[in-house]
């Protein structure tokens, strides 16, 4: 067996409303940079082509994409997720065998957006449910995007309001001590294990997240890429580069 095949395979999975198409780019970039490695793109349940559930738990959709990378052949990946596929991608990775986690711009405790998405519940189940989504879109430097992310962000997404009432239930149902408390036993499990995390975000971390985040999981791999939420838009070629050395 050479290098190339005993290097773990990729497991890209994109943002709540999105599907797979957003990776379009990196993928392009590993083409050139990295051919033979192995790379999936899942949609997530709910997008996409994947079937709608009742329920959009974390544990429950960490399961379903356990499944897709069973039925594809791929042992111990490495799972890359942006958003909230970050925290699928977490979730994953404290129940699955894996080689390392990306996680592409995303806070993993609920804080301000946890209180933000609790206040909006009301709108999120009447008919102005958009106006929630839209306004959480208008925060995410979407215009300051390529023309091709720009087109990629606003054609492959399919916002729905079961969506973003199921994956955030466990924001609306649950407190924050408890997310904190889930989340924390998930990073331990990574960090017992050895399993290399990265974080790429896109703004300096808070000072009270990142000490969190460090004293949970002392080996995080912190990159500060200035700019959109949608890094692997902004600069697929840095990304794809940053996932070829893994």
């Amino acid at each position: 067996m050479n290098d190339d095949e005993r290097r773990p395979p990729l497991v890209l999975l994109h943002g709540l409303t999105f599907d797979r198409r957003q990776w379009d780019p990196v993928r392009r970039e590993l083409a050139v940079i990295d051919p033979a490695r192995q790379v999936l793109a899942l949609d997530l349940p709910g997008h996409g082509d994947s079937p709608r559930r009742a329920s959009y738990r974390m544990a429950e959709v960490a399961e379903v994409v356990h499944d897709r990378v069973t039925e594809a052949g791929l042992v111990e990946p490495v799972v890359v997720g942006h958003s909230v596929g970050a925290v699928v991608a977490t979730t994953y990775a404290a129940r699955y065998p894996v080689r390392g986690v990306v996680n592409l711009d995303q806070i993993l405790l609920p804080g301000p957006f946890g209180a933000a998405v609790r206040q909006s519940e009301p709108t999120l189940r009447g008919p102005d449910w958009r106006r929630v989504w839209d306004g959480m879109l208008a925060g995410m430097g979407i215009e300051s995007l390529p023309a091709e992310a720009r087109e990629i962000v606003t054609s492959a997404t399919d916002p729905r309001p079961d969506l973003l009432l199921g994956y955030w239930d466990e924001i609306l149902h649950g407190s924050d001590e408890g997310i904190a408390a889930e989340r924390h036993r998930a990073l331990r499990s990574i960090g017992e294990r050895a399993i290399p995390y990265r974080w790429v975000t896109s703004s300096e971390p808070p000072a009270r997240y990142l000490a969190w985040l460090t004293e949970t999981l002392p080996e995080v791999a912190v990159t500060v890429l200035p700019g959109s939420h949608f890094p692997h838009l902004a600069e697929p070629a840095t990304i794809a580069r940053l996932l070829a050395t893994g």
